[in-house]
C-alpha cells in the first residue's frame, strides 16, 4: 500500500514507529498471491507477497482452511524458481501454513529433492521444513538422510538436522533415540554451533537416565568440548549432576567442582561467567570454594561491557543473601557502579552494598544513594527502600541516618507503591527499634501533612493512635492529628477523630484538651465525623455523663473487634428501642452467611480492582478464630486458606445453603452456612450428609451438627475430612441436608413439640487444585521472578481451543489456577491479539510460586497459551502445569 509523501521538514515526532505494512488487508494480499501462478515468475514481487503473508500470520490474522490450502498450492509452484532469496521465503511460508492447509504431503517430494541437493542452503532448510510438517510414517522414510545430515561436513546442514531432532524428540522419541551414535560423533565436531546443538540433543536423549547423564558429563569434562556455547551447556549439566548426586562440593564428586573451577580460566567471557554463576549456586558451597568465582565476578565489575557488569553485579547480589562476607571484597568496585549509566546496574550495586556493608560505611553509602534516587524509576526505588530497611535492622545504632534518609525520599515525587514501601519500612523500624519510635512517628506526622493517598493517611493515623501515647511526650503529636480534621477529606477526618480519642483514653493529662477538640468536631459537615466525635465524647465522659471504667474504654478503643460486622448489623436491625440498652456482648461471634434478602440485594459482585480476592483479612481472621473455638479442630494446625462461599442451592428456595472450604495441611473442613427462609418452620439437628465415594483419598473424621435453625437466622454445621499431608488432593462430594422440621405458630412464635425428619438435596461440591493456592501479590514481579531459581522454571505450550475472546481465556486460566494477578495484567486491552498475564501466590506448605502466561490467537477463535512457572519447589512448578493440562 502506497504511503503519503512526507516532506523532509515535516514534524514526524508523532510517527516514531512507522511500519511499511500499515493498512494491508488479508483480502488484498490473497489477491496479490495470484502472482505465484504467473508463467514468468517475478522473484522480487513473489518475495514481497510472501513477506506480507508472513506478516499477517504473525500478527494473528487467521486463514480459513480453503484460503490456506489455496495459498499453499500456489507457493509450491515457486520451487521451479532458482532465486535463492525467494526459495528461503518459500521454506518459511510452508512452515507457517502447514498446520492450516490440507494436503501438505504434496510438497514433500520437492523438499526431499532439495534435501539431496548440492546447494547447502536448500538442504538445511528442506530438513527443517520436512521435520516440521512430517508425521511418523514419513519420518522413517527419511531417517537415513537425517542421520547422514547430522554428520555432514557443512555445519549449517548438521545444525539443521540436530535442531530438528530436538523438536522431533517431543513427538517421535523412539526414532530420534536411534541417532545416538551420529549425535555422539557430532559432539566432537569442530564447528561451534554443531557441537552446541549436538550436546543439547544428546543430553535430552539421555535426560531420563541419571547414570547415563553422569557418564556423559564425566567424559566431556575431560576437554573434548571446544565450543563456548556447548561448554556453557556442559557447565549447567555438571551443576545438575552435582545437585542430583546429593553431595556437596567437599565430600562429593570433586572432579566435577574442579571442572567448574577450571572453566574460570577459559578464554571466553561467556564460559567464565557461566562457571562463576554455577559455583555460587551450588548447595553447601564454602567460602573457600566461592573465592575464585567471586574474584572473577569482581573483574567483570570493571568491564567496559554493560552486559558483563550487569551479570556480575546481579550474581553478587544473590550471593550476598547467603554469603555476605564473601562479597565484601567487591564493595569498592561496586561503589563505582552507583553512578553507572545503566540504572539497573546501579540499583543492583546499591542493594548489594547495603547487604554487605559494615556499620562504618553506612553514612558514606547514604550520601551516594541520595543523589542516585532521583534518577531511577519507582520499581527500583522500592528495591532500595527494602534493602535500607534490612540494613537498619542489621545495624540499629544507625537508625537516625537511615530514618532521615527514608523521611527525605518520602517527601519526593513517587507513586503509591513506592510511598507505601517507605511507610511500611518506617513502621517496622519503629516496632523493632525502640529508640527510633519518636523520630519515626514525627516523620510520619510530617508526611501526612502533604500525603495525597487517603489509604496511607488513615493507616498512619491508626498506627499513631496505638504507638503515640506510649512515647515520652504524646502531646506533640496532637497538633498534627487535629490539623487533619480541618485539612483533609471526610475519611481521613474520621480517622483523625478516632486517633484523638485514643490519646484521650491512654494519656490522662491530655483528656481536657482532647474533649475540647472533639467538641469542635461535633460541627463537622460529615455525618461520620460527627457520629464518631459524639461516640467518643460519651465513651470518655467528655459530655458530663458517667464514664465507663478505664479498662472498658481502652478495650473498646484499642482492642481487636472480633464480632463479624454482618452479625452486628443484623442484631442492630432486630433491636427494638426500650429501657434496656443494646448489649453488644449478645451478638454472636460466629461467622454467619448473609440472610436471603441481603443475599439477593448483593447479587451483583464487584469486578476489577474493587473486587476482593478471597474476602477481607478480618473475615479470614474470624474464620480462624471460629475453627479454633471448636475443640475437635484445635489440633488441625494452622489454617492455610478459606475459600469464598460456594452456593449449593438456588436463589429462591426454602433453604439457602452455601459452603466455605477451609484448607489445612492434613485436613479439609467444610463449613455449611444454612438459612431457613420459611417463617412457619423451625429446623433442629441440622447436618449435611456428605458422600465422598468420588473422593477416595479423603476420609471423614468428624461432623458437627447445628442444634437449632430458626427463620432467617443463619447458622453453621461442619464436616471435616482427613487427607494426605501437604498434597493437593482433589475430589467430588455429594451433599444432602438432613434435619427435623417443627411447625411454628405464627401468632405466638412457639414451635410444636413433635417434629418430622426430612432431607433436602444440595448441589455437589468439588475440592480442586486451586483450593491449595493462596492469592498473594508481589509489589515487583520482575524482581520476584529473578529472585527464584531459574532451574525451577517449567515452560510448556497449550492449545485452549475456541474462546469467545482473549479476555475470556485469560479469566478462565486465572480462575483455574487460583493465583493473584499482578500489575494489572488481568485486564486485556480491546482488540488485542496477544497478551501477557503475570500471576503470583503461595502454594500449601508456604511455597512461593510465580507464573507468566502468554496468550495469542491461533485461528479465528482458537487461542494458544505459553505457560512459564517458577517456584521455590520444582514439584510445585510441575503441579501448576498439571492443573492446566488437566483443566
Amino acid at each position: 500500500m502506497a504511503q503519503p509523501l512526507v516532506k523532509k521538514d515535516d514534524d514526524r515526532d508523532d510517527e516514531a514507529e512507522f511500519s511499511p505494512f500499515l493498512g494491508i488487508e488479508k483480502g488484498a494480499v490473497l489477491q496479490e498471491a495470484r502472482v505465484f501462478n504467473d508463467p514468468q515468475l517475478d522473484a522480487r514481487r513473489c518475495s514481497q507477497v510472501i513477506t506480507k503473508l508472513l506478516y499477517l500470520l504473525n500478527q494473528g490474522e487467521s486463514f480459513t482452511k480453503v484460503e490456506a490450502t489455496e495459498v499453499f498450492f500456489s507457493v509450491t509452484k515457486l520451487f521451479q524458481s532458482r532465486d535463492l532469496g525467494l526459495r528461503r521465503m518459500v521454506y518459511l511460508i510452508i512452515k507457517e501454513l502447514s498446520p492450516s492447509a490440507d494436503e501438505v504431503i504434496i510438497v514433500t517430494s520437492s523438499l526431499m529433492k532439495d534435501m539431496n541437493s548440492k546447494t547447502d542452503m536448500y538442504r538445511a532448510n528442506a530438513i527443517r521444513v520436512l521435520c516440521r510438517i512430517t508425521d511418523g510414517t514419513l519420518l522413517t522414510q527419511i531417517e537415513r538422510y537425517l542421520k547422514q545430515a547430522i554428520v555432514d561436513k557443512n555445519p549449517v546442514v548438521a545444525s539443521a538436522a540436530l535442531v530438528s531432532g530436538i523438536h522431533l524428540l517431543q513427538t517421535n522419541p523412539e526414532i530420534v533415540k536411534r541417532w545416538s551414535n551420529e549425535v555422539q560423533e557430532a559432539v566432537q565436531s569442530r564447528a561451534a554451533l554443531v557441537q552446541f546443538h549436538a550436546l543439547a540433543l544428546l543430553h535430552q536423549i539421555r535426560q531420563n537416565d541419571r547414570l547415563a547423564v553422569s557418564k556423559l558429563v564425566t567424559s566431556l569434562t575431560r576437554g573434548t568440548v571446544r565450543s563456548p556455547l556447548a561448554q556453557c551447556l556442559l557447565i549447567r549439566y555438571t551443576s545438575q549432576v552435582i545437585r542430583e548426586s546429593g553431595n556437596n562440593t567437599q565430600s562429593g564428586d570433586r572432579p566435577f567442582y574442579d571442572y567448574l573451577e577450571s572453566c574460570l580460566r577459559h578464554k571466553s567471557e561467556l564460559v567464565i561467567f557461566e562457571a562463576a554463576k554455577a559455583i555460587t549456586e551450588l548447595n553447601g558451597v564454602t567460602s573457600r570454594e566461592l573465592t575464585p568465582a567471586i574474584t572473577v565476578l569482581q573483574l567483570f565489575l570493571s568491564s567496559s561491557k554493560p552486559v558483563l557488569r550487569f551479570a556480575a553485579v546481579r550474581t553478587l547480589n544473590k550471593v550476598a543473601m547467603t554469603h555476605p562476607m564473601a562479597v565484601t571484597n567487591c564493595n569498592i568496585d561496586m561503589e563505582s557502579l552507583i553512578s553507572d549509566q545503566n540504572r539497573s546496574i546501579a540499583t543492583l550495586a546499591i542493594t548489594t552494598l547495603l547487604k554487605t556493608g559494615n556499620e562504618s560505611s553506612v553514612d558514606r553509602l547514604m550520601k551516594q544513594i541520595t543523589n542516585f534516587m532521583s534518577d531511577i524509576a519507582d520499581e527500583f526505588k522500592i528495591v532500595v527502600v527494602e534493602a535500607i530497611r534490612s540494613l537498619c535492622l542489621k545495624f540499629p545504632l544507625k537508625y537516625r541516618s537511615l530514618m532521615n534518609f527514608l523521611s527525605n525520599i518520602l517527601r519526593e515525587e513517587g507513586g503509591f507503591d513506592f510511598k507505601k514501601a517507605i511507610v511500611d519500612s518506617i513502621v517496622i523500624l519503629i516496632r523493632d527499634i525502640p529508640d527510633a519510635k519518636e523520630s519515626g512517628l514525627l516523620h510520619l506526622c510530617e508526611f501526612i501533612e502533604d500525603c495525597e493517598f487517603t489509604y496511607l493517611s488513615t493507616q498512619i493515623l491508626h498506627f499513631l493512635g496505638v504507638e503515640g501515647p506510649k512515647t515520652s511526650d504524646p502531646s506533640k503529636y496532637i497538633r498534627y492529628i487535629y490539623n487533619r480534621v480541618h485539612l483533609e477529606n471526610a475519611t481521613v477526618r474520621a480517622s483523625a477523630v478516632s486517633t484523638l480519642a485514643k490519646f484521650g483514653a491512654a494519656v490522662d493529662g491530655l483528656k481536657p484538651r482532647i474533649f475540647v477538640l472533639l467538641r469542635r468536631c461535633l460541627f463537622d459537615n460529615d455525618d461520620e465525623v460527627r457520629d464518631r466525635a459524639t461516640l467518643y465524647l460519651n465513651t470518655l465522659g467528655g459530655d458530663g455523663s458517667v464514664v465507663e471504667t478505664d479498662k472498658d474504654v481502652k478495650d473498646f478503643l484499642f482492642g481487636s473487634f472480633d464480632i463479624p460486622l454482618v452479625n452486628l448489623e443484623t442484631s442492630l436491625k432486630n433491636y427494638e428501642p426500650s429501657d434496656e440498652a443494646f448489649d453488644i456482648n449478645s451478638v454472636a461471634k460466629d461467622v454467619k452467611s448473609l440472610p436471603l434478602a441481603e443475599k439477593k440485594a448483593l447479587g451483583k459482585k464487584p469486578t476489577g480492582l474493587g473486587a476482593p480476592s478471597n474476602g477481607p483479612p478480618s473475615t479470614a481472621d474470624a474464620y480462624e478464630r471460629l475453627l479454633l473455638s471448636i475443640p475437635e479442630f484445635a489440633n488441625f494446625g494452622k489454617l492455610f486458606k478459606s475459600s469464598a462461599p460456594v452456593e449449593l442451592t438456588e436463589a429462591e428456595t426454602e433453604y439457602a445453603v452455601n459452603v466455605v472450604k477451609h484448607i489445612f495441611d492434613r485436613h479439609v473442613v467444610f463449613q455449611y452456612n444454612c438459612t431457613n427462609t420459611i417463617p412457619e418452620q423451625l429446623l433442629e439437628d441440622v447436618i449435611v450428609i456428605v458422600d465422598a465415594s468420588e473422593a477416595e483419598e479423603f476420609s471423614e473424621v468428624f461432623a458437627k451438627p447445628l442444634r437449632s435453625l430458626p427463620y432467617d437466622s443463619p447458622g453453621q454445621t461442619f464436616v471435616a475430612f482427613e487427607k494426605s499431608e501437604g498434597l493437593p488432593t482433589a475430589g467430588k462430594f455429594s451433599n444432602i441436608l438432613k434435619f427435623i422440621v417443627k411447625e411454628v405458630d405464627p401468632t405466638t412464635g412457639e414451635a410444636d413439640d413433635d417434629g418430622v425428619e426430612d432431607e433436602y438435596q444440595l448441589e455437589d461440591l468439588e475440592v480442586v487444585a486451586a483450593d491449595y493456592i493462596l492469592r498473594v501479590g508481589v509489589s515487583n514481579f520482575r524482581n520476584a521472578w529473578e529472585s527464584l531459581d531459574p532451574d525451577s522454571e517449567r515452560v510448556d505450550e497449550y492449545g485452549l481451543g475456541p474462546r469467545e475472546s482473549l479476555a475470556e481465556a485469560v479469566n478462565t486460566v486465572i480462575n483455574l489456577l487460583g493465583l493473584q494477578p499482578c500489575e494489572g495484567t488481568e485486564v486485556v486491552p480491546p482488540n488485542s491479539r496477544s497478551h501477557t498475564c503475570l500471576l503470583s501466590g503461595v502454594f500449601i506448605g508456604n511455597v512461593k510460586v510465580l507464573v507468566r502466561l502468554s496468550f495469542g490467537l491461533d485461528g479465528p477463535k482458537d487461542i494458544a497459551m505459553k505457560l512459564s512457572v517458577r517456584s521455590e519447589d520444582d514439584t510445585v512448578s510441575d503441579f501448576i502445569h498439571e492443573i492446566v493440562a488437566s483443566g
